[in-house]
This record gives C-alpha cells, sequence and structure tokens, in this order.
C-alpha cells in the first residue's frame, strides 16, 4: 500500500512538474492563436476521398489464425498445410462443410473468422497553392485536447475521434517534444497526430505524377509536377522490415495479387487478392490493406500500405503517367524520405 501511494504520489508530482514547464513556457501571454483567429479557420479546406462501398466490400475477406490445410477440392486428399501465420483470404463459394477461396483451393469452414470490415479510412483531395493558411495533420488517437502545451487532457475540451483532419495552428517544444496547438486551447503530442508536410520536386523525380512516403509522419502525398493534389495515411515496414528510402518507379502493377512470404517461419504471411498493387523496389509495393486499420503506424512487412480507398484512387490516378502505345510501362516517381527521426 504505502509503494501505491508514493508511486501515486511521483505521478502527481510528475505530472505538476509538466504543467509547470508548459506554464512557463507560454508564461505571461499563452501560447498559441486566440479562439477568434482560429474561428476563421477552424476546419482544414480538404475534401475527403468518398467512400465507395460497393468498392469496399466487394469480396468476403477471412482470416485464418492457426496452422492451416488447402485441399483442391472438398475432402480432396490432394492438399497443402501450411503453418499459423499472417493469413488472410477471401470467400468464394461454401459448400457444406468447406468454403473455397480460390481456384482449386478449398479450407474447412470453421477455420475462417467472421467477416472482416476495412477500414473506411479515406485520404484527402488538396486544394490549389496557397489555400491551406496552416498544415493540415490528422489524429492518430481519439483524444481530448491538452489546455496547455505538456499538460494532461482536459475533461472539458471536445473529444476528437482518431483520423479527425485538423489544422496546427501553433508548436510549442516541451521536454524534447513538440505540441502543436489544433484548436482552441486544445494541444496535442507530437506523436498523437500525423501532419501532412509537402516537399518540393527533387531534381531527380523524372515524371509528371509522382509520390512521396514520408516515413517519420507515415504519410504518402501525390504530385502532379510540383502541385501537392492528395494526401493520406500509410502504414509502412516495421523496423525489422524497413521501407527503404530512396527514388524508385512503379514498375509493375495489380489490381489484385497473392502475396506471400517467409513460409515456415514465425513472420510467415499468406494475403489473398491484396487490392491495387504498385510494385516499386523489388518486392515493396504501395497497396491496400483490407486486413487492419492502423494508418499512421508502421505496421507492415515493408510495403507501404493504404486503404482499399486510397490506393483505388492512387492506382487510376496513375493511369496516365504509362505510355502503353510505346511500350513504356515504366510507372510513376517513388520518393521514400523522413522528415524526423524515430525515438
Amino acid at each position: 500500500m504505502r509503494r501505491l501511494c508514493l508511486l501515486i504520489s511521483i505521478l502527481a508530482v510528475m505530472q505538476a512538474q509538466a504543467l509547470s514547464r508548459a506554464q512557463s513556457i507560454c508564461a505571461p501571454g499563452g501560447c498559441g492563436l486566440p479562439a477568434s483567429a482560429i474561428e476563421a479557420n477552424r476546419w482544414p479546406n480538404v475534401r475527403p476521398l468518398p467512400i465507395d462501398e460497393a468498392l469496399l466490400y466487394d469480396r468476403d475477406y477471412r482470416q485464418i489464425e492457426a496452422a492451416f490445410t488447402m485441399h483442391s477440392a472438398p475432402d480432396s486428399a490432394d492438399s497443402q498445410s501450411f503453418g499459423a501465420g499472417y493469413t488472410f483470404v477471401t470467400v468464394q463459394e461454401t459448400s457444406g462443410e468447406w468454403t473455397r477461396i480460390g481456384d482449386d483451393q478449398w479450407v474447412r469452414s470453421d477455420i475462417l473468422s467472421e467477416t472482416i470490415t476495412p477500414s473506411r479510412f479515406a485520404g484527402a483531395m488538396l486544394p490549389a497553392a496557397g489555400e491551406l493558411p496552416y498544415t493540415v495533420a490528422w489524429t492518430l488517437w481519439h483524444l481530448r485536447g491538452s489546455k496547455t502545451p505538456g499538460g494532461p487532457e482536459a475533461a472539458d475540451n471536445p473529444f476528437l475521434y482518431r483520423y479527425t483532419r485538423v489544422y496546427i495552428y501553433a508548436s510549442v517544444q516541451v521536454g524534447g517534444y513538440n505540441w502543436y496547438q489544433i484548436g482552441p486551447d486544445q494541444w496535442a503530442h507530437q506523436f498523437k497526430v500525423a501532419r501532412i508536410l509537402p516537399i518540393e520536386k527533387p531534381a531527380a523525380v523524372d515524371t509528371h505524377k509522382w509520390v512521396s512516403v514520408d516515413l517519420y509522419e507515415q504519410v504518402a502525398i501525390a504530385y502532379e509536377g510540383s502541385q501537392p493534389v492528395f494526401a493520406t495515411l500509410v502504414s509502412s515496414g516495421l523496423e525489422e522490415w524497413p521501407t527503404n528510402p530512396g527514388l524508385f518507379h512503379v514498375y509493375v502493377r495489380f489490381p489484385r495479387t497473392l502475396m506471400s512470404g517467409a513460409y515456415a517461419q514465425p513472420d510467415f504471411y499468406y494475403l489473398q487478392e491484396v487490392p491495387w498493387t504498385m510494385y516499386f523496389d523489388d518486392q515493396i509495393a504501395l497497396h491496400g490493406a483490407y486486413w487492419h486499420d492502423g494508418f499512421g503506424f508502421r505496421r507492415s512487412h515493408g510495403c507501404v500500405n493504404l486503404t482499399i480507398t486510397d490506393a483505388h484512387w492512387l492506382f487510376q490516378w496513375s493511369q496516365s503517367e504509362y505510355d502503353y502505345q510505346n511500350n513504356d510501362l515504366v510507372g510513376p516517381a517513388v520518393y521514400v524520405y523522413s522528415s524526423g527521426e524515430y525515438d
């Protein structure tokens, strides 16, 4: 009991010290913009992509969590065994206790999860140059802003859902980290938002349409020339399977494709019908991910995951970059970089 009391006391002191630091940073006139200045530009002037229900739910996606056997037909002895891994499949038809997940591919129905619901997050179309008065960001967590930089979340501040689009009106550093003003008396730690940070077109980019991937912010931006036209959250490779920085070109693309790797290893994965896939760095691709809703955080095996909505938009948008009549199948440039460093 004494240890618990001591821990509570220590936490209270730390919180008080953080609040004191924030107050001293902002004294005497306060930090950031006043509510009167914010009101004129309360919400970002961007247009989110519309959700196409038919596109989003045109497949019955399922997960297989344990080891499984795939048969060429129900009850067939002709089979192939797979170990437990990160396995997602699409249901084609069901016959009794069996489900077909592909041509001559059947599994027992009882190993399948319930239907997976893809993420409904969508990126946003950006306006012409000069029409965004402040940096735009998405909240990465459900949150209520802190009253001051470095302070605790305020119960009387408006509740913001994850993926809310916000402006960043000001920035203050507390304890080596940035705190961003996202509303009147609303501040959020830099780890709780992902910013859209357009960059100048690198000299080596040789296509009109190109894509930047900011590994630090986990944000991809589509450009036409020097003008950013679209931005969205992504999920790039984890530390052990990083997405490589550098300049690349999309060299092949598929509306749907199988992705599988690390067979018989702990990180084995088997993903059927990965949508709107554009390979740009060997086996690393921009593609839709129907199996998670963790956009804004690293979580892939190296690829750049997008929602189905966003991946489809990029796939269609980049179509004009290919010159099929002259057999030029080199796609848009993809510039991967990091605007910051992970702790």
